[in-house]
């Protein structure tokens, strides 16, 4: 199995910057998508950005200009840089993997726990 641990949320004004960062562990051959999602209160879960193995990338146009994924495939590990927050990034953000298992070599999804994101004055 595969776990993801997040981390690097916390509560942050308006203007500012935040990172989270992404571990994944486990009994991992190699994960092709590593992605970031979000979801507020009352809202449904949305894609914030996902990144390819060979790093490609995805934005949701309400981030495109202020955010960037990237990840370090030796430690499989993802990174969300978040700039020029506002409060409307305020939201529980998840980390997720789309991974092949050694041995096995089945692939499945996995999702982190979620950190919270709240952008407030």
């Amino acid at each position: 199995q595969v776990q993801l641990v997040e981390s690097g949320g916390g509560l942050v004004q308006p203007g500012t910057s935040l990172s989270l960062s992404c571990a994944a562990s486990g009994n991992i051959l190699r994960i092709n998508v590593m992605g970031w999602y979000r979801q507020a209160p009352g809202k449904q879960r949305e894609l914030v950005a996902t990144i390819t193995s060979g790093g490609n990338t995805n934005y949701a146009d309400s981030v495109k200009g202020r955010f960037t994924i990237s990840r370090d495939n030796v430690k499989n590990t993802s990174f969300l840089q978040m700039n020029s927050l506002k409060p409307d990034d305020t939201a529980v953000y998840y980390c997720n993997a789309d991974a092949v298992l050694r041995l096995s070599y089945r692939q499945s999804t996995y999702w982190g726990q979620g950190t919270q994101v709240t952008v407030s004055s």
